[in-house]
Formats: C-alpha cells, sequence, structure tokens
C-alpha cells in the first residue's frame, strides 16, 4: 500500500518530528494539536530540525520548501483526520484521553484507515479495546528526537491484523526508519525495559559511591556504547563466548540491584525538584545559555551515529 495522506495529532516534543518524517517521504500531513502556540511553530521547528541535518548530508536531494508545503497545519483535530489514510498520535500519556481519540477517529476516518499510537506505556490492546475496528489499531514507538533516531517499535495489539502489522512494517522501512517488530505486549515494551534495567544499577552505583555521574558516563560512552554501537550486544556475547558470560552472571547477578524501589539518590533529587534540564540541575548542572547549546549539539551527534547506522544498515532487516 502507497501512503498519500497522513495526520499527526499532538506536536509536541514528538509529534513535530514524526510530521517531519512522514512529510520528507512524501506525504500530504495534516498536524494538529489543541495548544495554539505548538501549531503556529510547527513549521519552525521542522526548518530548524531540517537545516541541520542538512549541514551533516542527511537530507541530500531534499527541498526544505518542498517538505513544508506538505505539512498542513488545521484548526481543528476533526479537518486534520479527514481523507487521512494513516493516523498517528502523541498526544498525553494518559490511557482514556487516548481512547477517547481514537473513538473519535473511527467516526471520522475510513474503515481502511490505520491508527498508530506512539504511547510508550500503554499496550495497543488496551488503547483499542472499544473500537469497532480494532484489528487497524497499533502501536509504533518512536523514540526521541523522532526525526533523527532510526528505530521505532512496532507493536500489535492482540486483535491488531497481520495484513496492518506488515502494512505498517513496510510504511516505516519506505519512510527510511528502521522498524523493530515486538511480537508480544509487554509493558514498557522492549527498549524502555532495558532501559530501565540499566538505571536501576548505574543509580545504585551512584548511591553506593562506586562511580560519579560523570565518570559513569564516560566510562559508557567509551566503552559498552562503542561495542553495542558497532555490532550489537548480542553479537557482543556471541563474540565474547556465552560460556564466560555465563560464569560472569553466575557470580555477578546476586551482587547487583533487584528490588523495586526507586534508589534514594533519584527520590531525593525528584524531591529536591532537580529534575535535569527542564530544571537546570540534575546530576549535572545546566545554565540558561548552555541548555540550548547542549541540546543542540546532543541532536548533532545523534545525527552523525544515525547517520552512521543507516549507512551500515542498508538493506538489513529482520523483522
Amino acid at each position: 500500500m502507497i501512503f498519500q495522506t497522513a495526520s499527526v495529532i499532538g506536536l509536541g516534543t514528538m509529534g513535530h518530528g514524526i510530521a517531519q518524517m512522514l512529510a520528507i517521504a512524501g506525504m500530504r500531513v495534516s498536524a494538529f494539536d489543541n495548544n495554539t502556540d505548538a501549531r503556529e511553530s510547527l513549521h519552525n521547528r521542522i526548518r530548524s530540525n531540517m537545516l541541520v541535518m542538512q549541514s551533516l548530508g542527511l537530507l541530500d536531494g531534499i527541498d526544505l520548501d518542498d517538505v513544508l508545503s506538505r505539512v498542513i497545519i488545521c484548526e481543528t483535530e476533526a479537518e486534520a483526520l479527514a481523507d487521512s489514510q494513516f493516523v498517528t498520535e502523541a498526544i498525553a500519556e494518559d490511557l482514556l484521553v487516548k481512547q477517547e481519540f481514537f473513538a473519535r477517529c473511527e467516526d471520522i476516518v475510513s474503515k481502511e484507515t490505520i491508527l498508530a499510537s506512539n504511547t510508550s506505556s500503554f499496550p495497543m490492546t488496551s488503547i483499542a479495546a472499544d473500537l469497532n475496528r480494532p484489528e487497524r489499531a497499533i502501536n509504533t514507538h518512536w523514540f526521541n528526537p523522532p526525526h533523527v533516531i532510526p528505530v521505532v517499535e512496532i507493536i500489535p495489539g492482540e486483535r491488531t491484523s497481520c495484513e496492518t502489522t506488515e502494512t505498517v512494517l513496510d510504511l516505516f522501512k519506505s519512510i527510511g526508519k528502521h522498524p523493530v517488530h515486538i511480537r508480544k505486549e509487554r509493558p514498557g515494551f522492549v527498549l524502555n525495559r532495558l532501559q530501565v534495567a540499566l538505571f536501576r544499577e548505574m543509580l545504585d552505583l551512584i548511591e553506593q559511591g562506586v562511580i560519579s555521574a560523570a565518570d559513569l558516563d564516560t566510562a559508557i560512552m567509551g566503552s559498552l556504547a562503542i561495542r553495542w554501537a558497532a555490532t550489537g550486544p548480542m553479537k557482543v556475547g556471541d563474540f565474547g563466548g556465552w560460556d564466560v558470560l555465563a560464569k560472569i552472571y553466575e557470580v555477578l547477578a546476586p551482587q547487583m540491584r533487584s528490588n523495586h524501589e526507586v534508589p534514594e539518590v533519584l527520590r531525593a533529587m525528584v524531591g529536591r525538584g532537580d529534575y535535569g534540564l527542564k530544571t537546570g540541575k540534575g546530576f549535572f548542572d545546566f545554565t540558561d545559555q548552555e541548555i540550548n547549546e547542549i541540546t543542540a549539539e546532543k541532536d548533532r551527534r545523534f545525527m552523525i551515529w544515525s547517520k552512521l547506522f543507516q549507512e551500515s544498515n542498508q538493506g538489513n532487516s529482520d523483522t
């Protein structure tokens, strides 16, 4: 199926990047957000993203104004949904809000329209519980920033059809993403589960005074991150030998944090209102002047690594 029209509802942290990717792929994207500022700033945010990407050689042959002309800012949700072949929502992370949104969609879109959620929390089985056509509903979990990170988790619900799943996998390949088919619904899907497992141990080590946050970042960036980015953690295991790793696992696993409590170092930091970049202080301090510079540099580095990933995985797929 060739998609010509799409809708993006919710234009905050994730939505504008999703709209950008669909428009770059040639689709006419109808976009809506209840927040006026989010709507009015949409084109400027996409323009800013694309200028950085062009400077790094990531959008060769892509005309910026042509892409922006395909992103239509709508004044109502219904207007944005009309005539859409693919709807994706990036609205509030609230189950009831998402259920009500997709119920409204069914009153507007065609029977063939695919309904996708960018949720990072809720299974599509729950979101689509009361839909008349749950077979066309699916989770498509992008990662921030969505216009940069190559991988998207594709998670069908219990009643999502195989046809819908295959169609969405093909769609994401066609727009230059690397879709990963998650075959069973689990809370947090896959990558968020792995991230939480790592954070649990990292925060515990910091809390015990084993290592500082700065040294931990250096350690990961200069070792595991390089190895995993180059080959993937499971191949690293193959290279190291699972017999050796099984013995290491047996020795270390009982010594590692395994409870469900939020580490005290994190609880105290949140209690003080030290949330990180958004408040100017987390494990590190950020001045107002630094915030924009740090964010831009972070995205630039993401783009460089993304380009390397795309080049090394050209044509490879295992879905």
